[in-house]
């Protein structure tokens, strides 16, 4: 059983780690449970695998002084009832809780009222614990974290195990850089030359409006300087509307609410300029991509900084904050980058040293062995 949901970053890797057991072993039984009115509750039927939902309630910020949250004790009963009954149902040998408020309940109520029917597993895809798997961590069997220097955070740092994020299996198989740049300019495909350079812009789902405000701002002037620079420019799904009647069309500029084909976007790229959530980072490592990390100063327990910063010394990353955001900024930092061949090599060889593509392979035999572990144990007795 999956405990997922909230955001893709936590959606995502569950699906990729639940790919991967199939792979394994086809006839595992996996069911996943998240909010019925999460973005999980669509794209997991779409990812193939069963979804149920249980009641969840997200804490709300600041914790201490948020008088919302007096109502938290209650709604956490009734979510852990729910829990209980999707337990019974299911019986699952393992729950594996990726993170979010989502992940809670079934988690909390699998390790406090089934101790011995099933092992739980957590996976942390941020530099740092969000709050719900640091609770968590305490009735954990295993932790995986995506950072050797995450241990730390844990008090059950003999349970850390570092495997790095799961990654989706289309970013982990070779696509031609050609490709995929065919896909998103095919008239320009007779005319590409080695000099060719594309950025792909990400913000996230659902956008990032800075980060928007600054290309918008800039996207011409580039384009018409350089003749062989290219964008693929992802505005989010709702500034998608706003940017279209702002931007004027060109044929080296691809403007999209939402990128369904991040394998090909990833594989055409040069340089991506995005914000820093934990599977981005690690997608951008497998990739092996050179990055401008613009880090949201609005993401809870500040993950995303924490994140930028990490990616500077693993893959070489540029670091803009939110404070320091405009389109001369990120303009020059980007000029700085592409114009500069050996620093696209260097910071490129350094993203896939630091890679871990097979993260999600190693967290599935991982999860297998416990479950065969559990099953001697239980015909010991």
């Amino acid at each position: 059983m999956f405990a997922a949901g909230g955001t893709g970053g936590h959606i995502y890797p569950a699906v990729a780690i639940a790919d991967e057991l199939k792979v394994i072993n086809p006839d595992v039984q996996i069911l996943f449970v998240g909010n019925q009115k999460g973005m999980e509750s669509i794209a997991v039927p779409s990812a193939g695998y069963e979804f149920v939902s249980v009641p969840c309630f997200p804490l709300a910020r600041p914790i201490l002084f948020s008088p919302q949250n007096l109502l938290f004790p209650y709604r956490l009963i009734k979510s852990m009832i729910e829990s209980w009954n999707r337990l019974k149902d299911f019986n699952p040998r393992i729950i594996v809780g990726t993170g979010g408020y989502v992940s809670a309940p079934i988690c909390l109520t699998a390790a406090l009222f089934r101790r011995g029917l099933n092992k739980l597993v957590i996976q942390e895809q941020n530099s740092v614990p969000g709050l719900a798997n640091w609770v968590l961590s305490f009735f954990a069997d295993v932790i995986f974290v995506a950072f050797p220097s995450s241990v730390k955070f844990y008090p059950n740092k003999s349970r850390c195990v570092v495997s790095g994020n799961p990654i989706r299996l289309s970013l982990r198989q070779y696509m031609s850089k050609a490709v995929a740049r065919m896909h998103f300019f095919p008239r320009a495909a007779k005319t590409w030359d080695p000099e060719s350079r594309v950025v792909v812009v990400l913000g996230g789902s659902l956008g990032a409006n800075s980060i928007n405000i600054a290309i918008l701002n800039m996207y011409s002037e580039m384009l018409s300087e350089h003749k062989n620079r290219f964008i693929i420019w992802q505005t989010g799904v709702e500034a998608f509307n706003e940017m279209e009647s702002l931007v004027k069309n060109h044929p080296r500029l691809v403007l999209t609410p939402f990128l369904h084909k991040m394998d090909l976007a990833y594989a055409a790229a040069d340089l991506v300029v995005s914000r820093a959530g934990a599977m981005t980072c690690s997608e951008i490592l497998a990739t092996g991509k050179p990055s401008i990390l613009i880090p949201s100063p609005h993401v809870a327990e500040g993950h995303q900084m924490k994140n930028a910063y990490i990616m500077a010394d693993l893959a070489g990353s540029k670091v803009i904050t939110e404070d320091e955001l405009d389109s001369t900024t990120l303009g020059i930092a980007m000029e700085e980058i592409l114009g500069d061949e050996r620093q696209l090599a260097e910071m490129c060889e350094k993203a896939m040293k630091s890679a871990r593509p097979e993260a999600s392979a190693e967290i599935a035999q991982y999860i297998l062995s416990l479950v065969k572990l559990s099953a001697t144990t239980v015909k010991g007795k």
